[in-house]
This record gives C-alpha cells, sequence and structure tokens, in this order.
C-alpha cells in the first residue's frame, strides 16, 4: 500500500483549519499543524492531540522555522484568515526554499478569486487572492486552489440573518431579489473533499469547486424549504441592491465585510454564474461521489 503523504496545516486552529486538520487525521495521513508558541486555543489542541495530529512550533514570519516545518511533509495546507492572505507570500518563499512539496493549497474556502464582483471591503481580499494565485502560478509550484463557496455555519445557521444565530421564525431578510444560485458546504465536508484532492492528479494545478447538487438553492428557495419544516410562513423583507451598498459602506466590521459577501453571492450570483471548464476546474462531489457530504435540507433539520 502507498505511503500517506504527511500534510502540514498552517492556521489549522483557525475556523476552517481545525476541520481541514481533523479531515487529514481522520484519514490517516501524518498530519502536523504549525503552532505558534503562544498559542492559547488548549481546547482545540487537545482535539488535535487526541487525533495523534504532531506539533511544529513556527511562524510564517519566522522563515527559517517555516522552512524547517516544511521540510518535515509532502503536503502545505494555508488556511489563515483573509486579512493574512497577502503574507502568503512568505510561505511561498519558504515552500521554494524547502524544495520538497508536492502540493501546496493556498488560503482559499470561500468565493471564487477569479469569478468575482465584490464590493469593499471584500473587493481588496479577493484581489490579493487573485494576485497570490497568479505568483504560485508563476512559481511553477504544484497547486490546487478549493473554492468552497459559504459555509453553513456562517451562512446557512441563520439563513443569512447577521443579527441571529438561528434560523428566524417569524420574519427574514433577503438581499436583492433572492433568485440567485447560492452554495452552501458544511466545514467537515470541506475538509473531507480537500484532502481527498491532496494527491490526486485530477486537481493538480486545478481549482476544486465544491457544489454539491442538494446544496445549491436560491435564498427565496432556502427560505421555502425552512418554512415546510417548520410549518409556518416568514415575513420577507427585500433589501435593494443600491440599499445594500449602502448598507456595507456605514457599517462598521466586521458586519461590513459580511454583507458584502452575502452581495457578491445572493446578488451578483458569484457562486453560480459562470460553468467550471475543464481547462481551470473540476467539481468536488463528481470527483469523489462516495463522500456522503450533508446536504442544507439535511443540516437544517437540527434546528427545528
Amino acid at each position: 500500500m502507498a505511503q500517506k503523504l504527511k500534510v502540514l496545516i498552517i492556521g489549522g486552529t483557525g475556523y476552517i483549519g481545525k476541520f481541514i486538520v481533523q479531515a487529514s487525521a481522520k484519514a490517516g495521513h501524518p498530519t502536523y499543524a504549525l503552532l505558534r508558541k503562544s498559542s492559547a486555543k488548549s481546547r482545540i489542541i487537545n482535539n488535535f492531540r487526541s487525533l495523534g495530529v504532531n506539533f511544529v512550533y513556527g511562524d510564517i514570519f519566522d522563515n527559517e522555522s517555516l522552512v524547517e516545518a516544511i521540510k518535515q511533509v509532502d503536503v502545505v495546507i494555508s488556511t489563515i484568515g483573509g486579512h493574512m492572505i497577502p503574507y502568503q507570500h512568505k510561505i511561498l518563499s519558504a515552500i521554494k526554499q524547502a524544495g520538497n512539496v508536492k502540493r501546496f493549497f493556498p488560503s482559499e474556502f470561500g468565493n471564487d478569486a477569479d469569478h468575482i464582483h465584490a464590493v469593499e471591503p471584500a473587493k481588496s481580499m479577493y484581489a490579493a487572492k487573485a494576485e497570490f494565485r497568479r505568483a504560485v502560478e508563476a512559481e511553477g509550484i504544484p497547486h490546487t486552489f478549493v473554492v468552497c463557496n459559504f459555509f453553513d455555519g456562517y451562512f446557512l445557521s441563520n439563513l443569512s440573518q447577521p443579527d441571529a444565530d438561528v434560523p428566524p421564525r417569524d420574519k427574514v431578510v433577503i438581499l436583492g431579489d433572492g433568485n440567485p444560485k447560492v452554495i452552501y458546504n458544511k466545514e467537515e465536508d470541506v475538509g473531507t473533499y480537500t484532502i481527498r484532492a491532496i494527491d490526486d492528479p485530477r486537481t493538480l494545478n486545478k481549482i476544486v469547486y465544491i457544489r454539491p447538487p442538494a446544496n445549491i438553492y436560491s435564498t427565496n428557495d432556502l427560505v421555502s424549504l425552512w418554512e415546510r419544516k417548520i410549518g409556518r410562513s416568514l415575513r420577507r423583507t427585500y433589501v435593494p441592491e443600491e440599499e445594500l451598498l449602502k448598507k456595507i459602506q456605514e457599517a462598521s466590521y466586521p458586519l461590513n465585510i459580511e454583507l458584502a459577501l452575502c452581495h457578491t453571492a445572493q446578488v451578483k450570483g458569484d457562486q453560480t454564474n459562470f460553468d467550471i471548464e475543464p481547462s481551470f476546474g473540476v467539481e468536488a462531489s463528481e470527483l469523489y461521489p462516495d463522500v456522503q457530504y450533508t446536504t442544507v435540507d439535511e443540516y437544517l433539520n437540527q434546528f427545528v
């Protein structure tokens, strides 16, 4: 049996990072998490330890420690947060110095940076992601970009109502006309699909889009699904694009970026308004039909 690839996750204690660490460890890969010595997320670290995750101490701002960590593995996955995206050039430099990496996954895990119509503050973040993609390609580093669209925990658990923790039961605010198709994915499934792609020749130098058919809903259809589950109708308030853009400009962080992300998907339709061409991308649920992903319908049952 072929030896399992060794995987390093940078940003593994972050929101999506911890799911990718878990998926890697559960798949049997020797899994390494880069930690700063000052890291205090003990609950997450204890969970990693129970899964047999290896800890390597270092920092992307400490080139020597970063290169040493990368030399221990075959695959590097970056899951650092959006504000840190420009600093991924330090990871790219360390990968070049180490010279042993078989595949690099930059921090993506959202909308496709090459098919986006974002306004600030999201615009700058996606511009940085697109710029970094070009840098990785120019260096000839074997890579895969993962586009998972919306996380269930952020956007499905409350039907994209920024001030709510659970789906609404009386009224709902819908951005735009509610008709563009949006994609929602459970975080554990994002981790599973990402790890499945690390040594797949079909994903080499491609974008992996996580677009499971049962997870694609317009906001109107999503609200209707929720209404059927709870047996009551919600009062729908529609926010025109012009009004939404004004709200984004006036809002403070993090609401402004949350609304800007919703604008790209729910108003502009940026998650589904283009076809996945074989020249640049593949779709995860088609590549791995054996993965039993959590559907939108199933996910919402926990809130009924």
